[in-house]
């Protein structure tokens, strides 16, 4: 590991500092991190960097099966990557508002992932915004892969800590956010899915909710 965080945080525009609320918890997650294994440390960095690519496996496989068991369903499933992305607007708003610096800027620890530049804020968390916000919408379309998207979720929270990228309550507010934005839209999806399956069924893009 590299000492990532050499340099004084410009603190300047930050509008509030993450710190005070979970640093202690925080640094005790990276210092365990630096004394670990280095396999482990490999093995959970890769996952916190590639690991939303099992959410998008995980939406293709839940889009491909629910084809051949109704276009209701086949809706539902091609809902997924576009709620994702509604949570992950409103997780980018937030970022903009609140203007959290990185725990690595403010605390300048040495971290297993790259410190990001001042101004790529901290609060909340889009990794986990995006896989919680996939696996709310997936629980929609099938129970299991609902289930093992929701591990993938809080395992990508989970390490985003461990590599130093965010505060304990940055990946509680990404998880939270992914919830209350995909919750509500996917449950108006299935109320207009028969709707919206009708007019899909009849155009040129019938192949995608029928096999």
């Amino acid at each position: 590991m590299h000492d990532l965080t050499a340099g004084p945080a410009d603190h300047a525009n930050a509008a509030i500092g993450g710190a005070g609320i979970d640093g202690s918890a925080y640094l005790d997650v990276v210092h365990t991190a630096q004394h670990a294994p280095v396999w482990l440390d490999r093995l959970i960095s890769g996952y916190s960097t590639y690991g939303l690519a099992l959410s998008a496996g995980l939406m293709l496989l839940g889009w491909w099966h629910a084809r051949n068991h109704s276009q209701e369903r086949a809706v539902q499933a091609l809902a997924v990557p576009l709620i994702t992305v509604g949570a992950f607007a409103v997780s980018s708003v937030l970022k903009l508002v609140v203007r959290e610096d990185r725990p690595c800027q403010s605390l300048r620890v040495v971290t297993l992932e790259a410190c990001p530049a001042p101004g790529d804020w901290s609060f909340p968390s889009n990794h986990a915004t995006l896989a919680a916000a996939a696996a709310v919408a997936l629980w929609f379309v099938s129970r299991r892969l609902g289930l093992a998207a929701t591990a993938v979720a809080l395992t990508m929270a989970t390490s985003r800590v461990w590599v130093g990228a965010h505060y304990p309550h940055d990946i509680a507010a990404g998880l939270a956010d992914g919830v209350v934005v995909a919750a509500p839209l996917s449950v108006l999806i299935r109320t207009y899915a028969p709707a919206l399956s009708g007019l899909l069924g009849r155009g040129p893009l019938r192949r995608l909710v029928a096999s």
